[in-house]
């Protein structure tokens, strides 16, 4: 279990650079996914197997010749040498889009610690992956002598007609973090779904009712029970991640 203690620095208003990406990052061409955890790309002329940890479908990403960001594999032991990051999303404006869905919770302390999410304010300590019952949630917010705030993450990476979605597959694990945190609302702590649309061509934030409707069901029915829902876009390059802003969202 991680802790992070807000000291109450001031916010970085001109360095909105969250995360980095590690030294070693190429950009590649997407040629095929298999199975769930592995795609393939070109690099320099040769097919490269990578990893992704995104078991969604990335639906409107997967189009042979995309660019692809791939970081080198950290760690000892690994079989293959690169991890998918982003993949471009294919418009006009050569928008990238993260697929790395650890990224936002790794995005949580320096986001907290720059005061970018202002409903978290009244805290001061953040811990992350937090036991709770037969489950880990992502992060809980504590201190002031408030409830505490517990916070499950998302990424996203769908948008259709100006409007982020998620999820892009049907995800029964998603639906149960719902139904927790609608348990712990009910016992009297603050519970919140922050969703971490991983691009900038998005208006705002919605479920994805037409491909999980039972997911959709489960966030209003969570929401209409106390559960907070939070947006945020970030935007990313060859460099890493940058905050974007809040992002409304629609239910």
């Amino acid at each position: 279990m991680k802790h992070i203690i807000f000291n109450g620095g001031c916010k970085l208003e001109n360095d909105r650079l969250l995360l980095a990406f590690p030294g070693g990052c190429r950009v590649g061409r997407f040629l095929r996914r298999e199975k769930r955890f592995f795609v393939y790309a070109e690099l320099d002329g040769e097919e490269v197997a990578v990893h992704t940890n995104n078991t969604g479908t990335m639906l409107g990403l997967l189009h042979e010749g995309a660019p692809v960001l791939l970081s080198p594999a950290e760690g000892q032991g690994r079989r293959l040498k690169w991890t998918l990051e982003a993949m471009g999303a294919g418009t006009a404006s050569g928008t990238w889009v993260g697929v790395n869905t650890a990224v936002p919770n790794r995005l949580l302390a320096p986001m907290f610690e720059r005061g970018l999410l202002p409903w978290t304010a009244p805290y001061s300590l953040l811990r992350r992956e937090v036991p709770c019952g037969e489950s880990r949630i992502d992060a809980c917010f504590s201190g002031g002598g408030l409830p505490p705030l517990w916070v499950e993450c998302k990424n996203v990476t769908l948008v259709e007609d100006g409007e982020a979605a998620f999820p892009d597959a049907v995800t029964t694990r998603g639906a149960r973090h719902l139904r927790e945190l609608a348990a712990i609302r009910g016992r009297g702590d603050r519970a919140a779904m922050l969703f971490v649309v991983q691009r900038t061509d998005a208006r705002c934030f919605t479920a994805a009712g037409h491909i999980d409707p039972a997911y959709a069901q489960e966030l209003r029915r969570a929401v209409s029970l106390g559960v907070e829902a939070h947006a945020i876009a970030v935007s990313v390059d060859l460099d890493g991640i940058r905050y974007a802003g809040e992002m409304p969202v629609r239910s």
